[in-house]
């Protein structure tokens, strides 16, 4: 990963509204909010929410991936700290540095790493040369990551579903192939010779390396700016793709599709696509899990005397349970491989609850009938150990 110099003198923190401390879930809500309020879809013609959003984006790329954010506070520190100040003698000179720079980078030196190994020579990428060296390549830079939502249906979570996702991200404009000129002929750019970098002195044997401000990083220059992207080579594009959302997804879950994100530059690779999944409520199943939910009433003989009752199942014929005698309100049974679809293949099962409806309504014999049921166990009091254990306690 490359950190420029251009994003290390950002506040990321800031750009998101958190603290520095912030855990990853705080930076993903603050992204999400921040994102649904710039994004262009939202503010169409508004060129500066376009900016903003793409200002989010950048430091959402940075801080939501550990290894990214930790590199960058690395960085931070280390400017802030007043690295890379050498002595009135340079690196290795008299009065200037004590301590061997491969070392203090990570190992040895060897082609295509800025003169430093691995460790934190890693993370600056390309920022310091040595030796005032005058330009570097240019890294392929990856693609934005994207986050969308989308809202299924209670029997398309548990089954899965493709649905349609629209989506906006940066990508190379159409009106001018990505060039950035009208005519498709853009120049190298001469300050930088095509790099896209500049490196300025700063004493002691290093240089630091700036994006080329006349260019504006892309090394190249647009001698008839295309009138869609203004000459930058970027715009924002629309596109409608097909995902496939896998079966047993629960609501709120956040998938990731790699290589669906905006497309990369300089044959970068493209970002990734996460999808956050909102699911709508069942008016009779719920959801547990792999194992899906229903309540199931039965009558007071059914529930007394036991019965075979009949349970509706998600998307399938009905299955049918034996009620055992003397079932009381509120046992659950369970009907195996009746629930939702696992990440294997396999599916959950369905919990089963019962609940006895007490008859509303009795005709009259209906209700000399209950009178001699309660004559009959005028004897049992269903309270008794209630309230032996009240007193117990």
């Amino acid at each position: 990963m490359s950190l420029s110099r251009d994003l290390l003198e950002k506040d990321l923190y800031k750009v998101l509204g958190v603290p520095k401390d912030a855990t990853e879930a705080e930076i993903k809500k603050a992204y999400r909010k921040l994102a649904r309020e710039f994004h262009p879809d939202a503010n169409k013609g508004d060129t500066a929410a376009e900016e903003r959003f793409k200002e989010i984006s950048e430091a959402n790329d940075v801080l939501a991936d550990p290894k990214r954010r930790k590199e960058y506070d690395e960085a931070r520190a280390l400017f802030g700290n007043g690295g890379f100040r050498p002595g009135p003698g340079g690196a290795g000179g008299p009065g200037g540095f004590n301590f061997d720079l491969g070392d203090l980078f990570g190992g040895a030196q060897g082609p295509g790493t800025g003169g430093f190994g691995g460790g934190l020579g890693d993370v600056f990428g390309g920022l310091f040369n040595r030796g005032g060296a005058t330009g570097t390549r240019v890294q392929p830079r990856r693609g934005q990551d994207i986050e969308s939502e989308v809202t299924l249906s209670f029997t398309e979570a548990v089954d899965g579903a493709t649905v349609p996702l629209r989506m906006s991200s940066s990508a190379a404009c159409k009106a001018c192939s990505g060039t950035g000129d009208k005519n498709g002929t853009p120049r190298v750019c001469p300050t930088c010779v095509g790099t896209g970098q500049v490196s300025r002195g700063s004493g002691g044997g290093f240089s630091l390396t700036d994006p080329c401000v006349d260019c504006k990083g892309r090394g190249l220059i647009a001698e008839h700016p295309c009138d869609v992207c203004r000459g930058s080579g970027r715009a924002t594009s629309a596109r409608t793709m097909q995902v496939r959302i896998p079966a047993g997804v629960s609501d709120g879950q956040r998938i990731r599709l790699r290589g669906k994100g905006a497309p990369g530059e300089r044959g970068g690779p493209a970002g990734d696509l996460y999808v956050v999944v909102h699911v709508g409520e069942h008016p009779v199943f719920g959801r547990k899990g792999d194992n899906l939910t229903v309540t199931v009433p039965v009558t007071l003989p059914e529930a007394a005397l036991g019965a075979e009752v009949k349970v509706p199942t998600l998307n399938g014929p009905p299955v049918t349970l034996k009620l055992p005698a003397g079932t009381p309100n509120g046992r659950t049974m369970r009907a195996r491989g009746k629930g939702a679809t696992r990440k294997d293949g396999t599916r959950g099962d369905l919990l089963v609850t019962v609940e006895v409806v007490v008859p509303k309504n009795l005709d009259d014999k209906a209700r000399e009938a209950l009178e001699s049921y309660r004559e009959a166990t005028a004897g049992e009091d269903p309270r008794a150990e209630l309230f032996q254990a009240a007193k117990g306690a």
